[in-house]
């Protein structure tokens, strides 16, 4: 059975053209021209995966985040026409999966689409620990803690712990790590990332091997 997207925006015309291009390689479409609307159908049908326009005639992309991780966790690809870094941050730390700006390549689009379903396929399932000595991370509550002390990261930083918990004893490629973390395009061997694990007590090891494999 094909995976179902929908898509909140009010710009009809794209929305009709993601729907033909979408459909073209397999997916099943639906569209929403405003977030009500969306909503509505979220509730009523829940899709596989949402594209979710930041700018919307009734409340804006944001909120609308917002309300569907109230009660649900599916995969949001956001879209805006604004190439602010901050617009970004603030999608992804709402809950959003990916962020795509305007103008874009549909083939960008459809690679962001199947890596957020395939990301979402193998989760960790909700609830589970994990830990690595002294430790532990929990993907539900987006909680790292060393011996017990809760860690300070940012949300870019907690998921790229995830990914390396969720991928130990593998080696990974930085375009690996940059397919699972979002696809974001940001340098996820930051000094800052670095002291964030060193301050919490941790050997980078794990990181300094997958950046060897890079």
């Amino acid at each position: 059975m094909a995976d179902e997207i929908l898509i909140v925006d009010d710009d009809t015309r794209l929305s009709a053209m993601l729907s033909d291009y979408l459909t073209g390689n397999g997916f099943s479409v639906r569209s929403a021209p405003t977030a009500g609307a969306g909503l509505a159908q979220l509730t009523r049908d829940p899709p596989d995966a949402v594209i979710l326009d930041v700018m919307l005639p009734d409340f804006d992309g944001f909120e609308t985040c917002r309300r569907i991780r109230a009660v649900s966790d599916v995969p949001i690809l956001m879209l805006t026409a604004k190439g602010d870094e901050t617009d970004r941050i603030v999608g992804l730390e709402l809950g959003a999966d990916d962020y795509l700006p305007k103008p874009f390549n549909p083939r960008e689009l459809l690679a962001r689409i199947r890596a957020i379903l395939r990301r979402r396929t193998g989760a960790v399932p909700a609830g589970k620990v994990l830990r690595f000595g002294r430790l532990e991370i929990d993907p539900a509550s987006r909680m790292a803690r060393v011996d017990g002390r809760d860690c300070v990261m940012t949300g870019h930083q907690f998921d790229l712990l995830v990914v390396l918990a969720e991928n130990a004893g593998r080696t990974l490629t930085r375009e690996q790590l940059v397919d699972q973390l979002k696809g974001q395009a940001f340098d996820v061997f930051d000094p800052r990332s670095m002291s964030t694990f060193r301050a919490s007590g941790q050997r980078s090891r794990t990181i300094r091997k997958v950046r060897a494999a890079s």
